[in-house]
């Protein structure tokens, strides 16, 4: 093998890495956030993870998140807007992000 191959080869693993961690992060967003509506809805215990866990399943839906936001949002009805919604998002992804390096 050349240098050169062993560069392309560093750099798919980095690649796969990278969108790996994404993936993950995104997922435990959407669990996080999932957690943070239920609590709204009076959702505890087995309900709640429940209900996290519907949320995750809804991310695969669509590309991007508009799908989670409108789930979230129709299920909230009036007590979350969907910008609050997405604030809510993006502050979970860093949390996920976090709790993440933290396990490596």
């Amino acid at each position: 093998m050349t240098t050169f191959d062993d560069r392309e080869n560093a750099f798919e693993a980095k690649h796969a890495h990278d969108s790996e961690m994404l993936f993950r992060a995104e997922a435990r967003r959407n669990k996080l956030l999932g957690l943070w509506a239920a609590e709204l809805l009076g959702k505890s215990g087995d309900a709640a993870n429940d209900y996290a866990m519907s949320v995750v399943s809804a991310d695969f839906e669509e590309a991007g998140i508009e799908d989670v936001v409108r789930k979230v949002a129709a299920d909230l009805g009036d007590k979350a807007s969907p910008d609050a919604i997405r604030a809510k998002m993006a502050e979970f992804l860093a949390v996920a992000k976090t709790q993440l390096m933290n396990e490596f």
